[in-house]
């Protein structure tokens, strides 16, 4: 029957009918109910679970879990144990900002809008074992984010400090570095400043350098790998110690060069290095810096310490401390980020005093200024802008000196930032770069001036929030000062029950109004004791939320370790790019934590990572609803289904790129969806006795096919290649119910709803969802010929087509025959290259 004809086919696709039917089923018959003891192998599947905020889901969301539920429904068939879980992140700042807006306790709002999420996604047909779900905010969850909070409190990984920390006044609480994009909140956009708090910290810096060794182990985008290694920020280099005077110090100086009369005449000849050596200071304050060009120490002509620096007051002459006290003020408004990648204007503040070179004995200008932090190295650098871009830049500006100690630059010119032999540099002229760095860290070890180390850019996670609706610490306060940190079985500590959970905006978390929660007699030492009033950030609950997933019913411990033995690693992790350093490095730190315990019996948690990309509106721009260009799922299934949103998602392009929207393209894949169940649900169309040759071979084409994009995640050829053969059907007329099954088989991960309703009325009996998947004859499924390109140095001169099993010699031969290539092989044919079933190359010579 041609295509034409189809309209009269009686077969309805009535999508609405059968999606909620097949929903139901799974539901009441557990469909997708995973064992946690089997022979099977296992194959776990997992989402970025999302925060459950008031808005629902928009069409961008089930992009990812698409393509989770499509590889669990496949690895079913293929005789796998799957764990394929959902739940919810459900504490921190969203769930709380949203219960704010409307008014409502942030429990009853978390509550609902999970109820809205969970049939918005069971609306999609996704296989979800819904007896594994889990929220972060229930106090059977919260409570082992607390036992884990625990085993990092007594390996000594966390403690409490009076920090300089990210400040949002508009969300009242402070942030991680992590949290804060181009000097706002990652939440809501809003300015955040610099304040001094104590605030409970987790040492993820002593895991720097097995979070950045580890990562090579791991099949994740290497651009997510490249963003966790900058976040870490490894350097290699030298501490350098610099003696610093101040004007209080007694100086006892000895010229190589006529006496000064003062300090002054000292200082105002410094761009002569040849007039100041052998000077001996009787007191002094020791600078230290870390820098990974040592070997640049003789260029090295002020010194910049950060504005916290605790040399500051003992280093600023009397003239210059009001401006410096100013200046450290303006700094508490500004951020890590715009203090450094965003500071394009570089500021600075002289303090009035000298460090000596410790290469040359020059006597070099202390400086202060914004751009250095004392969270990163010592708080203090050397600066060479003979071969620096921003210590150029800010040397220009202050009228520093610049010295060149690498040949290729001069003073003209700007910075030198390559590389060439050192000059002006005493014992290293001549050396290149790494002989250079090698003998200046043994003259300064030689000397006990310096020494090799290893920097990190990583800082300790801050880890405590002014905000109600998080996990309480298991933490007790005494009068005296002292602190216990709560054991196992005194879990969990519940978040008390407020009225006013708005934080107050000074600092103090709105659990310190909860009187009767907060003051107790500890029943283990018989002392008063005040609660901890901060709360966790909502990174603790995503933390490790993938391992109780493992083992989500268990009161006894957090998981079983035979279980999570079974399932570890997640084998497939689909989620946004945003979370490159977040999520993921807080993930990783915890899962070397507890693997380091004894907890877990992998070194990393995630095995196989895919971001998938952007879904745009239909004008380009990223869905929100302040631009009012959010397409709700809702809308989408209400109209074609929920199989033809899937498919539709998955069609637009491949997963990890970015897509716009197009409400043309939905139509397209449910007339495509349509048009097949016309077909293959039409008992008309299924014959008895044998299929037809041309239709088996391309049944094996498609089989191999399919079954190859999904194994690397291309569904969007696998559903040209089911189109394909769709088409190809309508055009023979008729298949073979075996045929049909195999076409069902092959459709029913991507549009499951659809693919049960064809399977039961081709005689399936029961749910499809654990049938074996087809296998292809790899006979039938070769390529009946290969197209092979022609080139004549280089350039394209032919194409042929020919059998796959054709050997070197004959492809020569058909080459050199074919009229084009022919007469463009003039001269002496000095190479004949063959790149089996793609290319042929002549070099031919004149």
């Amino acid at each position: 029957m041609s295509e034409n004809n189809s309209s009269s086919n009686p077969v309805e696709y009535d999508f609405a009918r059968i999606e909620d039917k097949w929903q139901k089923y799974w539901d009441a018959n557990k469909t997708f109910k995973t064992e946690n003891v089997s022979t099977k192998p296992k194959y776990y599947a997992l989402d970025m679970f999302p925060f459950p905020s008031g808005d629902g889901l928009h069409v961008g969301h089930p992009e990812g879990y698409t393509a989770t539920d499509i590889m669990s429904r496949y690895k079913r068939m293929l005789g796998f144990n799957v764990l394929h879980p959902m739940g919810w992140d459900s504490f921190g700042l969203p769930a709380e900002n949203y219960a704010m807006k409307t008014g409502t306790h942030p429990d009853v709002t978390t509550k609902k809008n999970i109820a809205t999420f969970t049939r918005q996604l069971k609306a999609l047909g996704f296989s979800y074992d819904w007896d594994r779900e889990i929220a972060t905010s229930n106090i059977d969850y919260y409570k082992w984010t607390q036992w884990i909070f625990v085993q990092l409190y007594n390996k000594g990984l966390a403690y409490e400090d009076e920090i300089n920390v990210n400040w949002c006044p508009a969300l009242k609480t402070v942030l991680a570095n992590e949290e804060v994009v181009d000097g706002k909140s990652e939440v809501g956009g809003h300015p955040v400043i610099q304040k001094k708090m104590s605030q409970w910290m987790l040492r993820i810096t002593e895991y720097a350098e097995r979070l950045l060794v580890d990562i090579d182990d791991v099949d994740w985008p290497e651009s997510i790998k490249e963003m966790q290694r900058n976040w870490i920020g490894k350097s290699e280099g030298a501490t350098v110690k610099f003696k610093a005077v101040a004007e209080n110090d007694k100086y006892q100086m000895s010229f190589t060069q006529p006496a000064h009369n003062n300090f002054v005449d000292v200082i105002s000849q410094t761009s002569h290095p040849e007039l100041y050596q052998n000077i001996d200071i009787a007191t002094y304050h020791e600078l230290e810096v870390f820098t990974t060009r040592p070997d640049t120490l003789f260029g090295a002509t002020y010194m910049v310490i950060s504005p916290e620096h605790p040399l500051v007051s003992a280093l600023t002459r009397p003239e210059h401390k009001e401006i410096i006290a100013a200046y450290q003020k303006a700094c508490l408004a500004k951020n890590d980020l715009e203090r450094t990648e965003l500071n394009k204007d570089k500021s600075g503040v002289f303090t009035g005093s000298y460090a000596i070179n410790p290469a040359n004995n020059n006597l070099i200008p202390i400086w202060i200024a914004d751009y250095v932090l004392m969270t990163y190295g010592t708080g203090a650098i050397m600066a060479v802008p003979g071969h620096d871009e921003r210590d150029h830049e800010f040397a220009v500006k202050y009228n520093l000196p610049i010295i060149q100690v690498l040949e290729g630059g001069n003073d003209d010119s700007g910075p030198h930032t390559g590389d060439g032999k050192h000059i002006n540099s005493d014992f290293l002229d001549g050396l290149d770069k790494k002989a250079a760095i090698t003998k200046m860290i043994s003259w300064l070890e030689e000397k006990k001036l310096g020494t090799k180390k290893i920097n990190y850019k990583l800082r300790d996670w801050i880890f405590s929030r002014q905000r109600y609706w998080g996990e309480p610490f298991p933490l007790l306060k005494y009068e005296d000062g002292t602190i216990r940190c709560l054991d196992a079985d005194e879990l969990p500590v519940a978040l008390p029950e407020l009225e006013k959970y708005e934080p107050s905006g000074s600092g103090e978390s709105p659990l310190a109004n909860a009187t009767d929660w907060l003051w107790i007699t500890d029943p283990k030492t018989g002392k008063k004791a005040k609660r901890e009033t901060n709360t966790m950030p909502n990174w603790a609950g995503s933390c490790w939320y993938y391992l109780r997933f493992c083992d989500p019913k268990n009161e006894k411990e957090p998981w079983n370790s035979e279980i999570e033995k079974y399932w570890m690693p997640v084998d497939l992790y689909i989620g946004g790019a945003e979370h490159a350093v977040l999520h993921l490095l807080y993930a990783r730190f915890w899962h070397k934590v507890l693997f380091d315990l004894g907890y877990v019996s992998t070194k990393e948690p995630f095995k196989k990572l895919v971001n998938q990309g952007l879904i745009l509106a239909s004008d380009g721009e990223k869905m929100s609803k302040s631009r009012g260009n959010v397409v709700n799922p809702d809308s989408v299934v209400k109209e074609f289904g929920g199989d033809s949103l899937r498919l539709y998602e998955m069609f637009m392009g491949p997963l990890e790129k970015v897509k716009p929207w197009n409400e043309n393209g939905t139509k397209g894949v449910f007339n495509f969806l349509n048009r097949a169940y016309r077909f293959f649900a039409d008992p008309s169309k299924i014959v008895g006795g044998a299929e037809q040759d041309e239709t088996t071979k391309l049944l094996h084409k498609t089989i191999k096919k399919v079954t190859e994009d999904y194994d690397n995640l291309r569904f969007n050829t696998a559903i040209s290649a089911l189109m394909i053969f769709t088409n190809h059907c309508y055009k023979a007329g008729t298949v073979t119910k075996d045929t049909a099954k195999i076409f069902t088989l092959l459709l029913a991960p991507m549009a499951p709803h659809a693919g049960e309703e064809i399977w039961e009325i081709l005689g399936g009996k029961k749910t499809l969802t654990y049938e074996a998947w087809p296998k292809y004859d790899a006979e039938l499924a070769k390529d009946d010929t290969i197209t092979v390109a022609v080139q004549v140095n280089g350039k394209l001169r032919a194409t042929l087509e020919v059998e796959p099993t054709i050997t070197q010699e004959e492809i020569l031969a058909l080459a050199k025959a074919d009229e084009n290539v022919a007469k463009n092989l003039v001269g002496t044919i000095v190479k004949e290259i063959y790149v089996p079933g793609k290319i042929v190359n002549f070099v031919v010579k004149a």
